[in-house]
């Protein structure tokens, strides 16, 4: 609140405040993105704590040791994912050891390319093959130049990888306290508000990463026994990609879309099958959005479409792919605490699906001489 030199409140006009609101939203996204290292594994630890929180309750209600049942807790689900990326990573071996059979094949599908477009564009077979393998040895020396990147970025995931865990752990001991500062920074006023917006997001994370494993369940199973169908080389493999691919909204159905294409040309002989490839994705994601999401997924988060490619080209933005991941989950405790927030009550409605009666805008009528 500023006054002037009478002690009088000073009003600024809107271009002011509009302006005065830009700059903070910029210097927020600002360290935002320049926070990443430390945000990232830190709000990665705090989501993952909360569902964790529910087993933990639940070891502590059948009396066992609160320390004791979180470590167990953090420990198991430790181990589980070190097993799934030891078996993805068994799975990827063998896709490497194909490397060479699968470039044969791309060389055939070079020349069938570059076939259809002197046939039917009047291309010239040499002009086409120089700019087929122009772009070759761009993405080549690209992939070279990004090895040193590629270390570095293991390294990074590397240094989450044991943050994350270790952050959990600290979050889930410390809960109380973690708690107890929020409703002491709130005031006694408002502790029941505090306490339905903590349940709620308890409540939505869980019910929303629920959806998430039904769903990445289902479509794994389905990508995989219609690319077994198919025929198609490492049909398990790339049906669990595409499943995992397809958990980023939007982006990464079309991501998986290219992705089956791709490998299906160059594992079958005939280009009709990239066909069959495409008709199957499109089968799968008609069950996937008008089932499995509104069904299963979405009716735990209230958040609108928009809102959501929105947030998630954000979070890719500022953070990458986890950047992604948790956009939506975010969103939806922002929209929880919005909710409760008399205030922000208007941007909680914003960032639902309710959807009210429609509303016409009449114009005014310009009265006549």
């Amino acid at each position: 609140m500023l006054k002037d030199l009478n002690g009088q409140v000073m009003k600024l006009p809107f271009y002011a405040r509009a302006s005065l609101i830009l700059v903070g939203i910029f210097v927020f996204i600002t360290m935002l993105c320049l926070g990443k290292a430390i945000i990232v594994p830190l709000l990665l630890a705090l989501i993952l704590s909360i569902l964790f929180s529910i087993v933990v309750d639940y070891l502590v209600d059948r009396k066992m040791d609160r320390v004791f049942a979180i470590a167990l807790t953090v420990v198991v689900a430790v181990t589980i994912g070190a097993l799934l990326a030891l078996w993805i990573g068994s799975k990827m071996n063998l896709l490497i050891n194909a490397l060479p059979v699968l470039i044969e094949k791309l060389d055939l599908l070079q020349a069938q390319v570059v076939s259809w477009l002197s046939e039917n564009f009047g291309v010239s077979t040499k002009k086409a093959n120089y700019w087929i393998n122009e772009v070759r040895s761009d993405l080549m020396s690209l992939s070279g130049e990004s090895i040193g990147n590629t270390l570095a970025g293991l390294v990074k995931v590397g240094v989450i990888l044991v943050l994350v865990p270790v952050y959990i752990f600290l979050i889930l001991f410390y809960q109380p306290i973690i708690i107890d500062f929020i409703h002491r920074a709130i005031g006694n006023h408002h502790e029941k508000d505090v306490s339905i917006v903590l349940s709620q997001t308890r409540s939505v994370l869980k019910g929303y990463f629920a959806g998430l494993l039904i769903e990445l369940v289902i479509v794994a199973v389905l990508n995989t026994i219609g690319f077994w169908i198919l025929g198609i080389e490492f049909a398990l493999l790339i049906g669990i990609i595409g499943a995992v691919l397809n958990l980023i909204p939007y982006l990464g159905g079309l991501i998986m879309l290219g992705l089956s294409m791709f490998m299906t040309l160059l594992t079958k002989e005939d280009p009709v099958f990239a066909l069959y490839a495409a008709l199957l994705f499109f089968g799968i994601q008609l069950i996937d959005n008008n089932f499995l999401v509104p069904k299963i997924v979405a009716s735990k988060v209230k958040v609108n479409a928009l809102v959501a490619i929105v947030v998630v080209i954000a979070g890719g933005a500022m953070w990458g792919i986890p950047g992604m991941f948790m956009a939506i989950p975010l969103t939806a405790i922002i929209k929880v605490i919005f909710d409760r927030i008399k205030p922000l009550e208007p941007w909680g409605f914003l960032l639902g699906d309710t959807m009210p009666p429609m509303v016409r805008i009449k114009l005014k009528k310009k009265a006549k001489v």
